[in-house]
């Protein structure tokens, strides 16, 4: 009976995962042992017995042990407090983030909300809004105000095949431009709303987080410098089609010249 009770015992030890289950279980184990312990008393001199046994343990070597690991606990606690995670310098920090992003944050919103319409016409003014409203859901509309200010397609009966090409590929390029322009504006909004959290969550980060918020305001700038790039490439196609443009015109030019050409050789022949 008793090595079946030590079994059990020793097994409820392995298995406890808490400092009380601990303590509950050595409490259990202590009065069970001092009750077998004293089979010849009566059970009322044995239950005093076992409490007072229990008792002892308690106020002796559990008492000590316990002590030692509030000891422990209250050094290992110290220790992050001081060393591993200052609490001083951490408050200092969080008060040094909020204090910049309160000094920067409404001055840096300011600038980029500064207006810069200069349109004065009713139909320019209403190309001009569209174009800087931040919004990519309304490109119908910046099309339909592209061609009041700048006129509609040529007909085939009001220019030629050739001018029709070069004013349709020149205005694609600038509505393409253009609407590439207002996305850019609507991922700069969201970017700067990342930013804002970002901010807002360093405010009261925990301890050892910073890593987790360095690599969330890397992948921004990353996502950043992807607008960036996909703008110089906007400008390079607007590039590349300006010189397209310039050398359809020499190209033109040289074909009126030989056409010209052509027809004074033929009078003067005729003659």
């Amino acid at each position: 009976m008793t090595a079946v009770f030590f079994l059990l015992f020793s097994w409820g030890l392995v298995r406890a995962q808490t400092h009380r289950q601990v303590l509950a279980l050595t409490l259990v184990g202590v009065t069970a042992a001092v009750m077998v312990a004293q089979p010849s008393v009566t059970s009322a001199q044995g239950l005093v017995g076992a409490i007072q046994s229990v008792l002892n343990v308690i106020n002796g070597s559990l008492h000590n042990a316990l002590n030692g690991i509030n000891s422990v606990r209250s050094a290992m606690s110290s220790f992050y407090q001081t060393v591993a995670w200052p609490t001083q310098l951490i408050n200092q920090a969080r008060a040094q983030v909020s204090g910049m992003a309160n000094q920067y944050r409404n001055p840096m919103r300011s600038i980029f909300n500064i207006s810069l319409t200069s349109a004065t016409l009713p139909q320019t003014q209403a190309l001009e809004s569209v174009m800087r409203n931040q919004h990519v859901g309304d490109f119908n509309t910046l099309t339909t105000n592209y061609h009041s200010v700048f006129g509609v397609p040529l007909s085939s009966t009001a220019a030629s095949p050739q001018d029709q090409v070069m004013v349709d590929m020149d205005d694609a390029l600038a509505k393409d431009n253009l609407k590439t322009l207002k996305e850019m504006d609507d991922a700069g909004q969201m970017t700067l709303a990342i930013a804002d959290q970002i901010e807002d969550t360093a405010r009261t980060a925990a301890p050892g987080s910073a890593p987790f918020l360095t690599a969330t305001a890397v992948a921004a700038s990353i996502q950043s410098q992807a607008l960036t790039q996909k703008m110089i490439a906007a400008e390079l196609r607007q590039e590349a089609g300006r010189l397209a443009h310039s050398s359809a015109l020499r190209k033109r030019g040289a074909t009126y010249t030989n056409h010209f050409g052509g027809a004074i050789r033929q009078m003067l022949h005729s003659r």
